[in-house]
């Protein structure tokens, strides 16, 4: 893993990821270890060998909670346990989607909303869940991780494209509601990831290379490539910062 900058307000703080084990996820879990903080993760398959690599390697354990997050209860219990392990989450991060191919006119009713179940409602969920201990500890940070897949009108998956435009929504109302609070609330917005996943299942060498051909910087994504961004969202170095979208694109898409 690339080295990032050492943020020292991170350093203790409880930080809880949804999807921490794998692909962006597992990036990001490393990367909070990295800066001292007591993280805690969940997800549907087993992270246990994951959670063994990370002591190994950076000298702290994260938290692993199994978890469907589409069930908002165990999602809520997970957050508590969380909490009650390494005190009130002061960073969350809403991380955990699938963004599973569906044509258009194949989708039906339960495909649609097993996908907002996923990639919608746990965002939704997890901040209202986080949001009383935040304003208890005078602020916290949330990052939601979004995607400029609805920028691009690109097709292929229309549920988890409207569900990342609709994170850039919500991400934006609680900033305006919660501001007062302290609570930062922003998005990180990649740009294409080569994660395990996205190799194995859709992205083909065509692909990448009529990708680097939109994208202004010509090397390819990795997962790590996000960690610098969402550590500087979480941090007081972006403390003047909510309510915003950062693109982590290679220059695919511009802003502004």
């Amino acid at each position: 893993m690339t080295d990032h900058p050492i943020f020292p307000d991170l350093a203790g703080a409880s930080v809880f990821i949804t999807g921490g084990g794998s692909g962006i996820g597992a990036a990001l879990t490393e990367g909070f270890l990295q800066q001292g903080c007591r993280v805690a993760l969940v997800q549907r398959s087993d992270a246990t060998a994951f959670c063994d690599r990370m002591e190994r390697k950076t000298g702290s354990r994260p938290l692993y909670l199994h978890c469907d997050i589409s069930d908002v209860v165990a999602l809520k219990a997970a957050l508590a346990a969380a909490a009650e392990a390494h005190g009130p989450i002061t960073v969350l991060v809403n991380n955990a989607a699938n963004d599973q191919r569906q044509e258009t006119l194949e989708i039906d009713e339960a495909f649609w909303d097993a996908s907002m179940d996923i990639n919608l409602k746990p965002y939704f969920f997890a901040a209202q869940a986080v949001i009383p201990g935040m304003q208890a500890a005078g602020g916290g940070a949330i990052v939601n991780m979004s995607s400029i897949s609805y920028m691009m009108a690109t097709y292929g998956y229309a549920p988890y494209i409207a569900s990342n435009a609709a994170i850039t929504g919500l991400t934006r109302t609680l900033a305006r509601e919660f501001g007062p609070d302290r609570i930062r609330v922003n998005a990180v917005m990649p740009g294409m990831v080569l994660t395990e996943r996205q190799l194995e299942k859709w992205v083909t060498p065509e692909d990448i290379a009529a990708h680097l051909e939109r994208q202004c910087l010509k090397d390819t994504l990795k997962p790590d490539d996000m960690v610098g961004g969402v550590l500087f969202l979480a941090s007081k170095a972006s403390a003047g910062m909510t309510g915003q979208a950062l693109v982590i694109d290679g220059g695919t898409v511009t802003t502004g």
